[in-house]
Formats: C-alpha cells, sequence, structure tokens
C-alpha cells in the first residue's frame, strides 16, 4: 500500500511508494504450490526492500470460516493443512530475503463484523486443530519472527492480552521467540498486555507508553518482565538483514523478476468450473467477441481499506485479451452494469426521502441503459465473455457481505443477454465464494479469475487462449446457497447490531472489561457479540461432506485442458504405529492432447474412531506438470503423527488408533483410488 502517517491513516503522497500487485490471498491459495508461495513470498521481500521495509504485515492465514468475509479474499483457505503448506513456504520465502514476516490476525478473527467487539467461543480441541495449524506451522517449521494480535476476544480475552494464546500456546507450546504486536488499535490494557505477551502495541502508545513507565514504577510490572520483552523484539532486529540506504529505490521502477512472480502466481491460479467445450477459443473463423461487464476494465488494486495497492501497473481482463487476440477477433466491449462503488464518507450523510428515491430512480435508469447496451452487443456478436463477480468496494475490510449473490444485478443481465446469444462464457474477478446458481445454468463455460494483480489481465488471456491449460483448484467450497453453510445453517455467526469500523481507532473502546465467565449456550447464541462457533471443525468441504449437503463446487475443483487417469494406489505397509509416515504412491497419465498440471488430492478417513471426525480430512497434495501421453509415478507422504487430535481432558495431543481409509483424487468429492490401512 501507499505510505502512511506513522501514528494514522492518511496518505503521504510520495511518489516513491508504488509496488507490483500481487494476486490476493485465495488465489495464491487456487495455485495449491508451496513452491509458488515460497516465490510470492520472496518477491513480497524484495518489493518490501526496494521500499526500504524490513517487516511485512502478512501474511493473513486465518481460516475462511464464513463465504461471506470481508476478507476471504485476503486469506488463504477454509482447510488448514492446505492453509499451513503455503504459510511455511510463504514465510520462508520472505524471511530468506531478510525481512520479518508478522503472521495474522492471531487469532479467530473469521469476520469483519464486530471484529472489534466480538468474543470467540470454540472448543480447545477445533482451536487447536483447525484454526491454529497455519500459524504454528509458520512458527515451528519457518520460525516466522512476527504474529500480529487480533481485534477480537477468544474465550472473554482481547488477543493482544490473551495469556492462552500469546504465552501458553505461542510461546510456550510452539517456541515462538519472535515479538507480538497489536492490530491497530487493538490494545486494550497496559498491565494485561505486557504481561501476557504483547510486545508493541499500534500506532500510538496510549497503553505501553507512559501508562507502561507507571506501571513499572509502582511496582505492578517487574523489570522482568520488560526485559523480555525488550529481547523478544530486539531477537527479530538481530534476525533480519537491515535496507541499507542506496538498496532503496528513490523511486520505484518496474521490477520484471517481481512481475513474472505476479504472472506464474496468476496463471496457476485460475480455476476453470466448468467447460463444455468452448475453451480454449477457437479463432480461425475471425468471430465478433463482445465482452460484456464492468470488471473487464476495473483495476483491482486500489480498494479493499488496509490491503489496497498503490501498483505500478494493472493489466485488466479486456487490455489482456485485446493485446493476445490482435487482430483474430473483432472485440466489442460494453459496461453492462454499474460496480458496486465504495464510499464510507457517504454512510454518514443524511438525506431525506425524496432525495433517496430520487438517487435510486437514477440508478435504475442507468441500469435498464447498460443492460440495453448489453443485450444489443450480445445479439450481434458469436461469443459472449461476460465478466462479472465481485470488486474491492464487495468485498473489503471492516464489513462482511450481507450475501453472496453477483452484485449490481448480474444474474438479471445473464439471464437477459442469454436469451439473445447462449454462447456465454462466464468469468468472475472474485476472491470468495458467490451464488452461481443462474451464471452456472446459462454459461457454457465459467471460471474464476479472483483479484489476480498486475498480471491478471494477460494471465487470463493466456488461459483463454490455449496458451496454457489452466490449473488453479479451489481452496473454498462453493456452496449451493449461502444458508447451507455451517455458521449460517446454526445461526452462528452474529450479524446483529452490525459494528463495521474503519480501522483500528474505530474499534469500540467502552468495553474495558478483560475477561468474562462463560456463559450457557442459550445465552451466548442471544449476545451479538459472542460468536460461538458449535460446528467445531466441521467447516467448509468438512461440514458438507459430513453432512451430506449437495455444493456447487467442491473444495479442490478445477478442470483443465487435458484428462488424467488415476491407477496402481499402493500404501509401503497396511499397519502403522505413531512414529511411521505413510507413503501413497499411484501413476498418474496425462490422457489429454497437451501439457497441464494435475492437483492430486489425498484425504484421510476414518473408519472406526473413538473420538468423533469429519469425513474426511486432506493431508496430502501435490501438484503434477505431465505432458500429452506422458505417466508418472506420484508419491505422497502423511506423517502418522499429522492423524492425532487434541485431547482436552488430557490437555495434550492424542493417538486415535482406528481403521482409516486413504482416499486419492482430484477434489474432495472427486475421489478416483481408496486404500484401507490401520494405525496401531
Amino acid at each position: 500500500r501507499e505510505e502512511m502517517q506513522p501514528d494514522g491513516w492518511m496518505p503521504l503522497g510520495w511518489t516513491n511508494d508504488k509496488a507490483t500487485f500481487f494476486p490476493t490471498g485465495s488465489a495464491l491459495a487456487a495455485t495449491w504450490s508451496p513452491k509458488l508461495a515460497y516465490a510470492y513470498g520472496s518477491a513480497m521481500a524484495k518489493e518490501a526492500r526496494l521500499r526500504g521495509k524490513d517487516m511485512l504485515l502478512g501474511p493473513a492465514i486465518n481460516i475462511q470460516r464464513i463465504p461471506t468475509g470481508g476478507r476471504t479474499y485476503e486469506y488463504l483457505s477454509e482447510d488448514p493443512f492446505l492453509s499451513s503448506r503455503l504459510s511455511v513456504g510463504y514465510t520462508k520465502g520472505v524471511q530468506d530475503n531478510g525481512v520479518a514476516v508478522c503472521l495474522k490476525h492471531y487469532a479467530l478473527n473469521n469476520q469483519e463484523n464486530n471484529r472489534g467487539t466480538v468474543n470467540v467461543i470454540v472448543g480447545e480441541r477445533a482451536m487447536r486443530e483447525f484454526y491454529l495449524p497455519p500459524f504454528r506451522a509458520a512458527v515451528e517449521e519457518a520460525d516466522a519472527y512476527g504474529v500480529m494480535a487480533a481485534y477480537n476476544k477468544v474465550d472473554g480475552w482481547w488477543c493482544a492480552e490473551n495469556d492462552m494464546l500469546l504465552n501458553r500456546i505461542l510461546r510456550n507450546d510452539w517456541g515462538f521467540a519472535g515479538m507480538v504486536i497489536s492490530d491497530w488499535g487493538g490494545t486494550h490494557s497496559t498491565v494485561h498486555s505486557i504481561n501476557n505477551g504483547l510486545n508493541v502495541e499500534m500506532p500510538d502508545k496510549k497503553y505501553l507508553g507512559q501508562a507502561l513507565l507507571d506501571s513499572v514504577n509502582a511496582g505492578i510490572v517487574s523489570e522482568d518482565i520488560i526485559d523480555q520483552r525488550v529481547r523478544e523484539i530486539l531477537r527479530v532486529r538481530l534476525a533480519i538483514k537491515p535496507v541499507p540506504e542506496d538498496e532503496a529505490n528513490k523511486e520505484m521502477t518496474s521490477q520484471p523478476a517481481q512481475q513474472k512472480v505476479a504472472y506464474d502466481v496468476a496463471c496457476k491460479s485460475i480455476v476453470l468450473l466448468k467447460n463444455d467445450g468452448v475453451l480454449p477459443l477457437k479463432l480461425a473463423d475471425k468471430p465478433v467477441i463482445a465482452v460484456i461487464g464492468a470488471n473487464a476494465t476495473q483495476k483491482m488494486a486500489s480498494g479493499g481499506l488496509g490491503a489496497g495497492v498503490k501498483t505500478l501497473y494493472e493489466v485488466t481482463p479486456l487490455e489482456g485479451l485485446t493485446k493476445k487476440i490482435g487482430d483474430r477477433a473483432e472485440i466489442i466491449y460494453v459496461k453492462g452494469y454499474e460496480p458496486v462503488q465504495y464510499n464510507w464518507a457517504d454512510r454518514f450523510v443524511k438525506r431525506t426521502p425524496e432525495e433517496l428515491e430520487k438517487t435510486e430512480k437514477a440508478k435504475e435508469l442507468t441500469a435498464q441503459k447498460l443492460s440495453d447496451e448489453a443485450v444489443r452487443a450480445a445479439s450481434e456478436a458469436d461469443l459472449v465473455l461476460f465478466v462479472g463477480g465481485n470488486n474491492r468496494a464487495v468485498e473489503t475490510e471492516g464489513e462482511d457481505r450481507n450475501d453472496i449473490f453477483l452484485p449490481s444485478g448480474q444474474d438479471k443481465l445473464i439471464t437477459r443477454i442469454a436469451r439473445v446469444n447462449p454462447n456465454i462464457i462466464t468469468v468472475l474477478t472474485s476472491g470468495a465464494p458467490n451464488d452461481l446458481t443462474t451464471v452456472n445454468s446459462l454459461s457454457r463455460a465459467l471460471l474464476i479469475s479472483w483479484f489476480n494483480g498486475s498480471e491478471g489481465g494477460n494471465a487470463l488471456a493466456d488461459m483463454l487462449l490455449g496458451e496454457i491449460s489452466p490449473s488453479g483448484r479451489l481452496p473454498f467450497t462453493i456452496p449451493v446457497r449461502l444458508e447451507d453453510s455451517p455458521a449460517y445453517a446454526l445461526g452462528n455467526y452474529p450479524q446483529t447490531a452490525r459494528k463495521a469500523d474503519v480501522f483500528a481507532n474505530l474499534v469500540t473502546t467502552g468495553d474495558t472489561t478483560t475477561h468474562t465467565d462463560k456463559e450457557t449456550t442459550q445465552e451466548l447464541k442471544k449476545d451479538p457479540d459472542i460468536a460461538y462457533y458449535s460446528e467445531e471443525s466441521l467447516v467448509g468441504y468438512r461440514w458438507f461432506d459430513t453432512k451430506e449437503v449437495p455444493v456447487m463446487y467442491p473444495f479442490g475443483h478445477g478442470l483443465t485442458y487435458a484428462a488424467f487417469e488415476y491407477s496402481n494406489l499402493k500404501t509401503d505397509k497396511k499397519k502403522y504405529g505413531q512414529n511411521d509416515v505413510i507413503l501413497i504412491t499411484f501413476k498418474l497419465k496425462n490422457m489429454g492432447g497437451m501439457a497441464a498440471d494435475e492437483v492430486v488430492q489425498a484425504y484421510v478417513h476414518r473408519i472406526d474412531p473413538s473420538v468423533e471426525w469429519p469425513q474426511k480430512e486432506l493431508k496430502a497434495f501435490e501438484r503434477v506438470t505431465l505432458d500429452p501421453g506422458i505417466s508418472k509415478t506420484v508419491t505422497l507422504s502423511v506423517p502418522v503423527k499429522s492423524l492425532m487430535y487434541w485431547n482436552e481432558k488430557k490437555q495434550a495431543w492424542d493417538n486415535d488408533l482406528c481403521r482409516m481409509e486413504i482416499l486419492v483424487g482430484a477434489s474432495a468429492t472427486d475421489i478416483r483410488l481408496q486404500r484401507k490401512i490401520r494405525l496401531r
């Protein structure tokens, strides 16, 4: 993002604070590639150093609990294993280049609505097995230097003063030796914060400035604690590589190496959900292509509040396609719909009923005019490329979406278009799930191209034209309906009394209570500022599979321009002890006519467990590139220790010795091979 004032959020107006716009978190996760995550982190670190920075406030690795989450596009996945593998790659990539990460938002910051007031109540088993693994992996395997404490409470304590999270789990259990900073304005006390693990208050010194000095002088806070917190900060200072003045650019310029990473991630993130043979595009007869949709030309770098990017450049879908196609087709562009515009200040302007009615009528007239133009263009074209989805005003920090319908009347528009031209390819630029009922039924091909960064338009064009095969896989489940998702089905996502905040200093400070006694389940459900995670770890595909709820598109789904055959599944043994590693091998063959990547996925299903488990859990995956007709023996490994559960009575990790089925396939529902084993 652009440079801001050190103690606020006003831009400084510099000219040397531009950067490459990298694909957002859900796009990175759609690559299912720890190797690309490492390259991504490395490229981010190199650009940070060019800006004179030695810490990144990322990666953002909270689990995507709800489809409507305002920052779902920033986070990685609904699955802890996929998120963990990517968080390790990202963290190593950043820190191998002398820059510190700051893992965020620790922990259970799974919604934007009420984020500054909500108290998350969750079982410790679900917390440790499902919500914390991405943080744990980045700390234990990649030695993450920094962690950002989230805005919310967990079990009645603010995250920035939460002894269980910061001391017992982060520092004692995982061996974290770095520094913890608060989210902006997320500090609520002096004594609890410093004693329970917070090192740095951001962005001011309200609690850890003079108030802390006074507490030390009064004997309330010991000097030993101050020494410990300072040592933790110094450890990070000594671990990173300082940026010499002559390394930082005075004017940020084009960085080809970073741009290539942005392109590579964008290419491998695009998910082809559906294709009846219309893709790749066939241009032999020089077709007329109607490109319809405001997202075809809208820049996605800005917006999203804290996640906005002041980018060097951004290739839009229309620009990429026009450049790549050249004179091989005639492209007609029409806007089609008016995109949602974000105007925070406008929310606080009072208008009369007459003014509101006038505004709404003007919007309706504009929408009708744009829709008519789109229908006319579609009727004159051989093919319609509908570019819809969300934008950075729809998916934004500070508030969650009210629903997952496509905004700006896109369903109505595509329905009108289909009446005059059923030859529709739909591209969705979104970072989170949408209701796809209408577009799925009316589109011959359907794909998600995410908020895909500076090179997103070029990557999309290359995929549509068959220069590359699509190879992205969904990092989340797309439900048929929003109400099928667990938090909505169970009614435990607090939406009432919305308290959307811009940033930190708007977080509610009136509640000075730092800890509350646990209420009953019924009382919890009534309180709009308590999120009771009664689904435990049944989030995403774990919920849909276990409860047998149909989905629109499953976790891990994604098509290619090839076809792959799975065969000959084996494991190295049939019985495994707790220190063993399950070695899974099988044969994979590209049966198609072009080189393509297959993302093979291994899930485990427990046949006769002694404790409750989801129907299946992802435990291994690999991206495999194969030329046409070529086969390869793929090996996946699953350490038996990764199959343990958190025993709340013992307060320790424990084994569930049972029969188990290894499920290998192309998505959570597309299982090709199965094999039974036993844990002993």
